[in-house]
């Protein structure tokens, strides 16, 4: 299995940005924000639907998230 992100779980049930987005009603640009960490504060009504779409609670959607972030701070840091 693919090292767990949100593009990590996405890719690993085989969809696309825009098999996501339309299977969550959510915008393909949304999403796409929240992968890069641009959306940082997701509502849960979106975390919920795209948690659906990837068989997992959003609970674990929220805290890959968090960690995805925090991933980034380090980096930052690193340079």
């Amino acid at each position: 299995m693919e090292h767990k992100t949100i593009r990590g779980l996405r890719k690993n049930k085989g969809l696309t940005l825009e098999d996501l987005s339309v299977a969550a009603g959510v915008s393909k640009s949304y999403i796409s924000y929240i992968e890069r960490g641009v959306q940082k504060n997701p509502s849960i009504a979106v975390l919920i639907k795209i948690a659906n779409v990837l068989d997992i609670e959003y609970v674990e959607l929220i805290q890959l998230i968090h960690t995805e972030e925090g991933k980034r701070e380090v980096e930052k840091v690193k340079k």
